[in-house]
Formats: C-alpha cells, structure tokens, sequence
C-alpha cells in the first residue's frame, strides 16, 4: 500500500469536519493570555487572521477575546461547517502559503493545529507580508504530554499499528521545525500550557479518528484499532470517563515596529 501523501492527510479532514468540530478539545484560556503577552499587546480590539481555521474552534475564542477575526481556510468540508457552526464569523477560502488579504492588513497571524500543513518557504513570508508592523505571528498545537502513562502507552500503540505522522513530531506538535526554518525578521519564543479535559470514552476515540493518520487509513483499519481500544481504556478508566490532558506548545513572534 502507497503512504498517504502530505496532500492527502491535508485533504482528510474534509470528510470529517462534523466528527472533527463535536469532539475536538479546545484551548485554554491561559493560552490567549500567553500569546497576547508574548505579543505584548491585546487580543482585543486586534485584526487577527486565523489561517487553516478548519471548523472554528480557535477562531471563535479568539473572537470570545474581543478580537476583529477573519478565518482563512482551503479545505470545502472544513468551511461549510465551519459556516454551521459560526455563522456570524466571516470566512474566506484560501491557505497560508498564498493568503487572500492585503498587506500589511493584520495585527496576529495565527495558526491553530494547522502551520505543519504549509510550505515554510511561502507562509513565512506571506505571514510577513500580512502583518503590520508590530504584528504578530502565533502557532500552537494541543500536544500529548509524555510524563503521563496512560497516554504513552495509547501513543506506542499507535505508532505500532499505523506509523508516525510524517509532518509533526512525536507528541504531536510542528513546533521544532518552526522554530528551526529560517523566518527572516521572525523571533519566536516559545512557551507550554498545560491543561486538562474529562471526557466520556468515546468522545476521546472520536477525537482521535479525526487526525488524519486515522483518516487516511480508511474505516475499516480505524474502527478494528477503536474496538481494542477501548477494551483497553475500560480496563483502564471503569467509569467511562478520561481524563485527556494536553500540552499547548505555542510560538509566537513580532515583527519589527
């Protein structure tokens, strides 16, 4: 069997944007706090452009923080859910290595889950080129945390069964070959928040299925791998509920003023 293409595992999520947007985890609030001290300025009252925004759940807390947000996103599914779901937000199709806005148009470029998707070589600059001076890029990713062992034991089972995910590390975070890219006049600082959601069984075998190492592997592959799992989860969490716990890895850079 030929390994899914980049392109592929990108264009996964399409056909599960509802799965992706009922089962997801969110972010904290400690991280908004995080990045608008990082940027030294607020979120509020900000022209921020959310890119690869998918269904909407990092736009519409940034929107929650009193920010003036657009959502940029590529893929069909992604959008039209995200229109169900936020259908006050306004949303623009494109992604972030050719971004459909003006220059020098926004105050924080952000991205939620969805940098490694692009082209370092073109959403570096687009990113530059968008902001205005001052402004304010920012990454972050739920990350799994490797000091808590239910999850490292659910990680190795993963990887035995379907591989590393070819375009983020190991827990889950593009953060080192971000920091590591040549950005030009872009100094990220980076920084970790750590934080925690209890959630039936299935809610947390549903958020997994909609990663795309799951996605491209057909449900067939999918659904044998979740019927043990949560056997073993069950043996694990009796009460049906899980504690997931998550590391937000998250980089923020300023242009120059």
């Amino acid at each position: 069997m030929t390994a899914p293409s980049h392109t592929d595992r990108a264009r996964s999520f399409d056909a599960a944007a509802a799965q992706y947007a009922a089962n997801r985890p969110s972010y904290p609030p400690a991280l908004f706090d995080t990045i608008e001290e990082l940027a030294d300025r607020p979120l509020a009252g900000a022209r921020v452009v959310d890119v690869g925004a998918g269904t909407g759940i990092a736009t519409a807390l940034l929107r929650r923080r009193g920010a003036e947000v657009l959502a940029v996103e590529p893929g069909d599914g992604m959008a039209a859910q995200f229109r169900l779901s936020h259908p006050d937000i306004p949303i623009v199709r494109g992604n972030g290595n050719a971004l459909p806005l003006a220059t020098a148009s926004a105050d924080f470029v952000t991205y939620a889950q969805a940098w490694h998707w692009t082209d370092p070589t073109h959403s570096v600059p687009e990113a530059l080129r968008v902001l205005r001076p001052g402004g304010a890029l920012a990454l972050w990713w739920n990350t799994t945390p490797l000091d808590i062992p239910w999850h490292v034991a659910q990680a190795r089972r993963i990887q035995r069964r379907f591989g590393n995910h070819p375009v983020v590390e190991q827990n889950g975070s593009g953060a080192r070959a971000a920091m590591t890219f040549p950005t030009g006049h872009l100094d990220f600082t980076r920084r970790k928040v750590r934080w925690s959601r209890r959630v039936p069984i299935d809610t947390h075998l549903a958020n997994l299925g909609s990663h795309s190492i799951f996605l491209v592997h057909g449900t067939e592959a999918s659904t044998a791998f979740f019927a043990e799992e949560k056997q073993l989860l069950l043996s694990t969490f009796p009460d049906g509920l899980i504690e997931e716990t998550y590391d937000v890895d998250v980089l923020v850079a300023t242009t120059s003023s």
